[in-house]
């Protein structure tokens, strides 16, 4: 039997630290269905008031670029160098746009 079979499905954790904020990831939970990933992920991730918001989505559902498609996905941003914040100015007081 498979660790997948005994624990449930693998679901990824991402957590909005303040209102407002980017959801970061912060790991992961095993679950046989979306309530109890949610509550697994509140108990294990949220115990210590670290955030204000919570998603839970399953693992299968995520789409990632591989390592071999990396260079074919990410290479024409180079050839378009508007894309680059090399030529803005940030206004005084602005640490990070």
């Amino acid at each position: 039997m498979e660790a997948s079979e005994s624990q449930g499905q693998l679901w990824e954790v991402f957590i909005q630290s303040k209102p407002g904020q980017a959801f970061k990831h912060v790991g992961s939970v095993h679950a046989y269905d979306k309530d109890l990933a949610v509550e697994n992920a509140r108990d294990i991730y949220t115990r210590r008031g670290e955030g204000t918001g919570l998603w839970v989505v399953p693992g299968k559902e995520i789409v990632a670029v591989t390592i071999n498609e990396a260079e074919y996905f990410f290479e024409p941003i180079d050839e378009k160098i508007y894309r680059h914040p090399t030529f803005y100015d940030l206004p005084e007081g602005v640490k990070q746009m």
